[in-house]
């Protein structure tokens, strides 16, 4: 993850030396090499992540590309605040290496899980959230798009919510390979724990705006950007209305930054007309070069 970037591009090896430096140890080796078991461990797998992201930005910025404004999934919104100019890199790298074990310590193996609900009718959903908890948590941690929802809670009210969305008329309910139930209120101890380094942390004006997870709404000014890093530990991703407000403010082209194209497929599932471009290893370059030209 990143190699070739690297490789290719002074500017990219730059950041994944910054990253190794920050956190005292080589992430580099563990997103170029693995092994995969310790780069799947959330507290690994957020930092790498971010610092790929970081790396192919750095690369599209000496490049002249500078984007209007910027959004990012979950943790991608670490990645923006970092483009945008709010948030130093090397204070986000350990920020995310932190979130990552926070968020993983908060429930006991097991005890949570999420799920992914595929083309549910509309209106259904909170129904079936509601009949599906009996006093435990499940909810929506991620509104990926009109025929995508992601939810998470507790293991057995995770359970009754797919079998209940498919009972709807789901066309799949995908039990997810995931470590801790993200963005729901299981993730409460995380957050607390998180918002005392955040609170610690200096974030300043955005150089372009961030729309952001937890309202969709766009932000400029550093306090907002760490209310909003803040309120989306427990709280959904709002990604279909993220999408939605950027193309209504005239935006018609995205490029997804990091490791992976899944912004870039979700896309046609919520504006069809817009256009996702992916840049995250070198043999993206010229595709996205030719593109943007």
């Amino acid at each position: 993850m990143g190699k070739t970037l690297a490789a290719r591009f002074p500017s990219a090896r730059a950041i994944f030396d910054e990253a190794d430096s920050a956190l005292g140890f080589a992430i580099s080796h563990l997103c170029f090499e693995g092994p995969e078991d310790q780069l799947k461990l959330t507290e690994n797998t957020q930092p790498a992540l971010l610092t790929v992201s970081i790396a192919a930005y750095r690369v599209l910025r000496d490049e002249g590309l500078t984007p209007d404004l910027v959004a990012g999934h979950s943790l991608g919104e670490y990645s923006a605040l970092v483009a945008a100019g709010s948030l130093a890199f090397t204070d986000a790298v350990r920020l995310v290496r932190k979130r990552g074990r926070y968020m993983q310590e908060a429930v006991p193996p097991g005890v949570g899980a999420m799920a992914a609900l595929l083309k549910l009718p509309d209106g259904k959903l909170d129904a079936i959230l509601a009949e599906a908890s009996r006093g435990e948590v499940v909810s929506a941690a991620n509104l990926n798009s009109p025929d995508q929802v992601v939810i998470a809670g507790h293991a057995a009210a995770v359970q009754r919510a797919m079998d209940l969305a498919k009972a709807a008329g789901a066309k799949r309910a995908i039990s997810l390979p995931v470590s801790a139930p993200f963005h729901c209120a299981l993730m409460k101890p995380a957050q607390e724990r998180l918002a005392i380094d955040l609170n610690g942390t200096a974030f300043g004006g955005l150089a372009f705006p961030l729309v952001n997870n937890w309202r969709a709404q766009p932000v400029t000014m550093g306090d907002e950007a760490r209310r909003g890093l803040i309120e989306q530990v427990p709280n959904p991703v709002r990604w279909t209305d993220t999408v939605r407000y950027l193309a209504s403010q005239g935006v018609t082209r995205f490029i997804e930054v990091g490791a992976g194209g899944v912004l870039t497929g979700l896309l046609r599932n919520i504006v069809p007309q817009l256009e996702g471009i992916k840049f995250g290893e070198a043999e993206d370059w010229e595709k996205m070069h030719a593109a943007t030209a």
